[in-house]
């Protein structure tokens, strides 16, 4: 079936018109990315061209989706916000809350006995307010999007950095908070600064061991994990139309791991027979009517330096396979040169786990290929030397792969491991067996992130990414150094024998095929529903508003914690075993900061409390400050807040008493997350001045009475030995952002214009 059939076509009305309208107004020839953004503005026709990395634009998405994790903030928020329904269509997917440890029988079960309370929460909350739930075991969040919501030209956001995902059926789909969500599901604009364009022109086409996921690895490497941020990605071009749907997927998904807004391609035959194959050709009829609104216009790829702000070339049928990591997705290594460098760095080269799934390639096309390696080496008598774990993107990639014979191929392996269609080891939802004595060894996996301690827990887990068919090779050789373009592996014969090139299916041959998908549909009328959160669960927790801003300046602020380096949104709130108090914000507090490295120190959830001159946890001494009525500060260092959507990293801090992030450059996602939540997201106009922050400091804002957009904020730090240093802070606040900050969140504005 088709959901929200009615809903596109008034999309695909529009465009002719919109795209007429942003032509005029821009006065040149558009790429896809302008034309998805200009159609959807929220005040309807373009009536000007919007400075690209400047200009704060009003859109109004398509639809809304939500993962289990993030969902329950964003759903209890929704709840204070005063609507009897969702303006938009919108989902929420169980899919973060489900362990892999065993396999997916006793795995899912296990995950529905320990967070039923969670489940029923989002199960009844999406019956009252008009939003489709997708049940645990029905698959993971981007999996399904694109198997049921994604299309041609649309726009979406959701409440998880992959959900750029859907770029590879050609949409703008984007990553929030969840009070970005709430925004749009209570029927309001929501604001985006005018994203920058990098086009990728890519030529040739795949062959051999090279595959799309190849493609963003390399691409990582050129513009580093914040080389994409405030950006679109938009990829064109003959490989571009060469490769399949879910391909494309792939490489949008991991676009989230260069800070990209999100990434795109134009709508082309591949993506037409993936939508007839999940059952929505009346999508592909309503978008051929106006296929040439649905990529650039012709001029822009014929000359694509005149129209994207930066523009990159990659010859598929030239690019080899790759591994990156470890500790970061974005240190590139063709896998010919990789055992030179892993000998030079001192990284492990045995594999004990090998593992394939996340969202990011968990497809039917990604399974077949994989399993097309795992047979070739059946049949040639090799025996796997690594555990191989494999988790399905969705119940109808599981039924129709089982169907197939293609979960029989992994089993063939006797240490394969099924897991649920679920993320499981991707955001260390995994119960490693041995993780807990932090032993120094390698992983190999084709997820998207692999910062320390993500998959397993343990900071000494090297975790290398790459595609299904690498892992499969290394599962297979058991060594990370294995090339399988050139290197042989001895048989149970003791024969040398190479394994064949892969090869599999882009679609099922017999068609996807499912038995129960997992959709829950929502009341037609929810008013009766009732939402019941235990006052005393320490799973769930309805929200309380935060204080308004009380007008004036910020006095007597102590720092919290320097933070020195990588500061992702994995140090700020870690995931793991935390997820299940995403719903209950004072428990999840407990992790805030726990990850990040103290500057003065150079340990982790190890910070000076100044009131006492001892050394506590960070969430410790957060709450000693604001017991005390002490504002505190965390000062971080570049891309603070890189990584993942979830706006826990700043409702924990405005919860615990923070007043302001200072710090040299902020990720996308994690700035808009604290304007959202009333609180000050500043950066250093001189990233010097990083260094002259000590550790028994404390802040005066002598401005902030004045904040204004475009005004710099001046701050006074007196140091314990008398002596003070003034320095500029910057923000990119404009009138409506401020008005949140005053209102002590977005949230807080919303409640009062749903209460006048």
């Amino acid at each position: 079936m088709t959901f929200d059939i009615d809903m596109i076509k008034k999309v695909y009305e529009k465009y002719p018109e919109r795209v007429a309208a942003a032509r005029s107004a821009v006065g040149k020839p558009l790429t896809l990315s302008e034309k998805i953004l200009y159609t959807h503005l929220w005040q309807g026709n373009a009536t000007e061209a919007y400075e690209r990395g400047n200009s704060y634009v009003d859109f109004a998405p398509d639809r809304v989706a939500m993962q289990d994790a993030t969902a329950q903030m964003a759903l209890l928020q929704f709840m204070q916000a005063g609507k009897a329904k969702v303006a938009v269509p919108s989902t929420a997917h169980a899919d973060h809350l489900i362990q892999a440890k065993v396999g997916a029988e006793r795995d899912l079960q296990e995950s529905i006995n320990k967070n039923s309370e969670v489940f029923n929460f989002l199960s009844s909350v999406c019956d009252k307010y008009g939003i489709g739930f997708w049940k645990p075991g029905a698959g993971i969040i981007h999996q399904v999007v694109l198997e049921n919501y994604a299309f041609p030209g649309g726009m979406m956001i959701g409440t998880d950095s992959h959900t750029v995902n859907a770029g590879g059926l050609g949409m703008v789909a984007i990553g929030v908070g969840g009070a970005d969500a709430v925004d749009v599901m209570a029927g309001m604009a929501w604001e985006l600064k005018m994203p920058k364009l990098i086009g990728v022109k890519l030529t040739g086409k795949l062959n051999g061991w090279t595959s799309a996921k190849d493609v963003i690895l390399k691409v990582a490497g050129i513009l580093t994990v914040k080389g994409g941020t405030g950006c679109i990605v938009e990829y064109f071009g003959e490989g571009a139309t060469s490769m399949s749907a879910t391909g494309k997927g792939t490489i949008c998904n991991m676009g989230a791991e260069i800070g990209a807004t999100t990434s795109t391609f134009g709508y082309d035959d591949s993506m037409r027979r993936y939508l007839a194959a999940t059952g929505r050709q009346d999508v592909v009829a309503a978008a051929d009517q106006i296929a040439e609104h649905l990529t650039a216009d012709p001029e822009v790829y014929a000359n694509p330096e005149l129209y994207f702000d930066q523009v990159i070339e990659i010859n598929l049928s030239e690019l080899t396979p790759h591994l990156n990591g470890p500790f970061t997705p974005d240190l590139a290594t063709p896998v010919a040169e990789f055992k030179e460098k892993a000998e030079l760095n001192g990284w492990p080269l045995d594999v004990e786990w090998a593992l394939i799934g996340s969202c990011t390639n968990s497809s039917y096309e990604d399974l077949s290929r994989a399993a097309s390696i795992v047979e070739d080496a059946v049949s040639k008598g090799v025996k796997p030397k690594a555990i191989l774990g494999i988790n399905p993107g969705s119940e109808q990639v599981k039924y129709t792969a089982e169907r197939d014979g293609l979960l029989d191929s992994f089993r063939k392996f006797e240490n394969a491991r099924i897991f649920t269609n679920a993320c499981g080891p991707c955001i260390g939802q995994w119960d490693r067996e041995g993780a807990e004595k932090g032993e120094k060894n390698s992983i190999i996996h084709s997820f998207n992130r692999n910062f320390a301690k993500r998959a397993d827990g343990n900071p000494n887990t090297h975790a290398f990414v790459a595609s299904p068919e690498m892992v499969a090779a290394v599962a297979i050789s058991g060594r990370l150094d294995f090339n399988p373009i050139t290197d042989s592996l001895t048989n149970a014969q003791g024969e040398q024998v190479h394994l064949n090139e892969p090869n599999g299916f882009e679609l099922p041959p017999r068609g996807f095929d499912v038995g129960d998908n997992g959709y829950q549909a929502p009341s037609q009328d929810g008013s009766s529903v009732q939402v019941l959160v235990d006052p005393n669960s320490d799973r769930l927790q309805l929200l309380e508003p935060f204080s308004a801003w009380n007008g004036e300046n910020i006095s007597g602020a102590r720092l919290l914690i320097k933070a020195f380096g990588k500061c992702t949104t994995d140090h700020i709130s870690m995931a793991g075993p935390w997820l299940k108090y995403r719903g209950h914000l004072d428990n999840i507090s407990n992790n805030m900061l726990i990850g990040a490295v103290n500057a003065f120190n150079m340990e982790t959830n190890k910070v000076k409390n100044q009131l006492t001159g001892q050394f506590d946890e960070v969430p410790n001494v957060a709450r000693a400050y604001k017991a005390a009525g002490i504002p505190s500060i965390v000062v971080g260092d570049e891309n603070y807040g890189e990584g993942s959507s979830r706006e826990h990293a700043a409702m924990e801090p405005r919860h615990l008493g923070v007043k302001a992030v200072l710090v040299k450059s902020f990720a996308r996602i994690h700035e808009t997350n604290l304007k959202k939540q009333g609180m000050l997201g500043l950066t250093f106009a001189d990233k010097a001045d990083y260094d002259k922050i000590r550790e028994d400091d404390i802040f005066n804002f002598l401005d902030l009475d004045q904040f204004a957009p475009g005004r710099p904020l001046t701050l006074e730090i007196v140091h314990s030995d008398g002596t003070k240093d003034i320095i500029i802070a910057n923000h990119t606040y404009n009138d409506q952002q401020i008005g949140w900050f005053r209102a002590g969140s977005a949230l807080n504005l919303i409640a009062m214009e749903a209460n006048k």
